[in-house]
């Protein structure tokens, strides 16, 4: 078949999201496809600007390409999955968030907007039509799915999938540090996490490595180490290869993010060997963190996060016996690129 698979492209950065799209299109194109990645430019702000993106987008029509038909077009982010086509299926990595489950946040900018209210309606409005178009909704966790059940009463089946590079990641050593690999943002927590070093009252560091999503951001983080510099190790934007190493070296690895969509670092950390630190509200990485079994499902609180630290630190054998519950957890859900690829051509 022909499929296309549609992404937002966004200049300069590269997420999960991303990796996501190519893990896809490099699954479909060994299941004997012809497969593209098309990328639509998008920016949410001024906010304004979102609606006008949501017409551009839905004025697409992807049936045919220079006299080739499309078979299967795959929406994975808003607004992708407004284009018409009459062979949509959506596996969304997640709705417009801040019209979503972040909406009520204090730092996000659509509820500062003097017409924030109206375009989240309008963004409501869209999904709740244009989703259902599609022969099928898939969400790449329960959390996402529940976002869409909540917010526009719709049904998504969810539709997990391996991290990049599974077949690489392994245990070496548990060695004295935390790791904590993720790009430098508010809604991945790092504020909570170096207060909560803080309250550690075992000899290990935090390593956290990612780059920042902007400037001023890495400044702030940048200058908020300097009360922990001798607990605390940045080491910036690090390779896959040396991602991998301090995955296999570490003790655990903490991951508090806010409502998180999916979180390949829990993943690539039970991949690991390696216990995991969350918090109850981190969505994602509770869908797999099986508290005081494979890791630590704690409060966002500085000093539950410091004692699931200490618990750890303190007890070597335990991080040993956790990291490989969550191995084996892992293990047992199966996850696979060649399930994700039945699963989608099977609804069409």
């Amino acid at each position: 078949m022909n499929i296309i698979i549609v992404e937002n492209h966004i200049p300069f950065l590269e997420g999960g999201a991303e990796r996501h799209s190519e893990g896809l299109r490099q699954a479909l194109l060994k299941a004997g496809h012809n497969v593209e990645v098309v990328r639509i430019p998008f920016n949410w702000y001024p906010p304004e600007h979102l609606i006008k993106q949501a017409f551009i987008t839905r004025m697409l029509n992807l049936q045919e390409v220079a006299g080739r038909r499309i078979d299967l077009l795959i929406a994975m982010r808003f607004p992708n999955y407004y284009i018409q086509h009459d062979c949509k299926v959506v596996w969304l990595v997640h709705p417009h968030k801040s019209a979503y489950e972040l909406w009520d946040r204090p730092y996000i900018d659509l509820p500062r907007d003097p017409g924030g209210y109206a375009i989240r309606e309008f963004i409501l409005q869209m999904d709740r039509k244009h989703l259902r178009e599609a022969k099928k909704v898939f969400a790449n966790s329960k959390t996402v799915a529940e976002r869409l059940k909540r917010y526009i009463d719709l049904e998504a089946e969810v539709l997990y999938h391996p991290p990049p590079n599974a077949e690489k990641l392994h245990c070496k050593t548990y060695e004295r540090f935390i790791f904590f690999p993720s790009r430098i943002s508010p809604l991945k927590r790092h504020a909570l996490a170096l207060e909560a070093i803080k309250y550690v009252k075992s000899p290990v560091k935090l390593v956290v490595c990612g780059r920042a999503d902007s400037p001023d951001l890495l400044r702030e983080f940048l200058e908020s180490i300097k009360d922990v510099q001798d607990r605390v190790v940045y080491l910036g934007e690090v390779s896959e290869e040396e991602k991998i190493d301090l995955y296999s070296r570490c003790l655990a690895v903490l991951f508090p993010p806010l409502d998180e969509d999916y979180g390949y670092v829990t993943l690539e950390a039970m991949l690991s060997q390696k216990a995991v630190i969350t918090c109850v509200d981190s969505g994602g990485p509770t869908e797999f963190v099986e508290h005081q079994i494979t890791g630590f499902v704690v409060s966002p609180k500085p000093e539950e996060i410091a004692d699931a630290i200490d618990r750890l630190a303190q007890d070597e054998s335990l991080a040993v016996r956790m990291g490989k519950r969550a191995y084996e957890k892992i293990l047992s859900m199966s996850l696979s690129w060649e399930y994700v690829v039945d699963r989608i051509l099977s609804v069409i």
